[in-house]
């Protein structure tokens, strides 16, 4: 099954985006939690989780729309009668997987909506759509291609951490470690697309890597490792700047009242600050 850097590409930027966000939302949803920790929660945080599963849905069917209806694609055709042989089995891979994400993100709306889903489903879904994503990468078929089956190999690893991470989540919900964890294995799930696209189908043209050269295996499983601490180093700087903009700007991310001009919060601090120092006559004649 060759691979395009465009579409290795396109996948790595859907599962990085939702590193990113996450590594932003949930520090600082824990934070909130952390100020308040008898607060339930709110009606937006549940809006939050609806528009989560309604970008991932949306882009997965995105994903089977193109898959399918691209020139090359196979059209919702299988199997070709004609040939009596198999479709592009290339792009029913991908459609496959897309078919499991769409699910969960149907799942991430109908779970907060009045429905009322049982809690927790929407974190086992997504735990069956990385595990599908999974088994699809390591049963594929990879010929006499080793440093492909090498390379996607090493995506498993972060993609079935990933899908072991939101199993654990379906019984501990709202467990910052667990939260923390599968934010690192989406971001490095998304580095490492880029990087598969690189050595596999460079976009400057040209042949990739190549495929009998034992130092290009050793050298990616050190790049891997370097991936997940890029991921890490994004991970701490994220969660750093979410801590210092709650303790300046006193951000209220649980309601979705979030103060992100920090200006603005200065010169509330600086009207209260000359409201104090009036004195007490003054403060009565008004």
């Amino acid at each position: 099954m060759p691979t395009s850097f465009l579409g290795s590409a396109l996948r790595g930027t859907f599962f990085f985006i939702f590193g990113l966000w996450w590594s932003v939302r949930y520090p600082l949803k824990y934070l909130r939690r952390k100020a308040d920790a008898e607060s339930q929660p709110s009606y937006g945080v549940q809006r939050v989780e609806v528009f989560e599963g309604a970008v991932k849905a949306f882009f997965a069917l995105a994903g089977i729309l193109v898959e399918q209806f691209v020139p090359a694609g196979p059209h919702l055709q299988l199997y070709s009668p004609k040939t009596h042989s198999w479709m592009d089995l290339t792009h029913w891979h991908y459609t496959t997987m897309y078919l499991f994400f769409l699910l969960s993100g149907i799942v991430d709306v109908v779970s907060h909506s009045p429905l009322k889903l049982p809690l927790g489903l929407d974190r086992l879904s997504l735990s069956v759509a990385l595990f599908i994503e999974g088994l699809l990468f390591c049963f594929r078929d990879y010929s006499d291609a080793g440093l492909d089956h090498h390379l996607h190999s090493l995506l498993a690893v972060a993609i079935f951490a990933g899908a072991l991470c939101a199993l654990l989540e379906v019984f501990h919900r709202d467990h910052i470690v667990l939260e923390t964890f599968r934010t690192s294995s989406f971001l490095l799930q998304g580095s490492w697309l880029w990087q598969i696209g690189f050595v596999l189908s460079p976009p400057w043209g040209g042949p990739g890597w190549d495929q009998t050269d034992r130092g290009n295996f050793t050298f990616l499983t050190m790049c891997f490792c370097w991936h997940y601490a890029g991921a890490l180093a994004v991970l701490a700087a994220n969660s750093a700047a979410s801590h210092c903009c709650n303790e300046s700007c006193q951000l209220k991310f649980g309601d979705i009242d979030v103060e992100l001009d920090c200006s603005m919060c200065i010169r509330k601090g600086n009207k209260s600050s000359s409201g104090a120092l009036l004195p007490e006559g003054a403060s009565d004649d008004k």
